[in-house]
């Protein structure tokens, strides 16, 4: 399995907009995308324009059509204007669970 997370940061006046296009694309992720296991959106507590992603997929090719799906490219032709500040990606393997354990 190939993990995927992403910090980000929103300016204030554009967090309605930003969550109803992160939203989209975390829904097209998980029902179009036979490769996309999981799609997690959090919003930070202490700072409501403070987001988490945390992405599982099958492979990193499976990632690689994640990225060119349209609700993908519709939620990365906006982002740019609803970032306070570029986002932090990690990409990593899972230890536990066991990628048999998603089988």
């Amino acid at each position: 399995m190939y993990v995927l997370m992403v910090k980000v940061h929103v300016k204030p006046e554009h967090l309605d907009a930003f969550i109803e296009s992160i939203t989209a694309n975390a829904v097209g992720s998980s029902t179009q995308e036979e490769g996309c296991l999981r799609f997690d959106i959090v919003q930070y507590n202490d700072d409501p324009t403070r987001f988490f992603f945390y992405e599982i997929y099958r492979s990193e090719a499976d990632l690689e059509v994640h990225r060119a799906s349209p609700h993908f490219q519709q939620y990365a032709k906006r982002s740019p204007e609803f970032l306070a500040e570029p986002p932090i990606r990690v990409g990593g393997t899972n230890v536990y669970p066991t990628d048999d354990a998603w089988r």
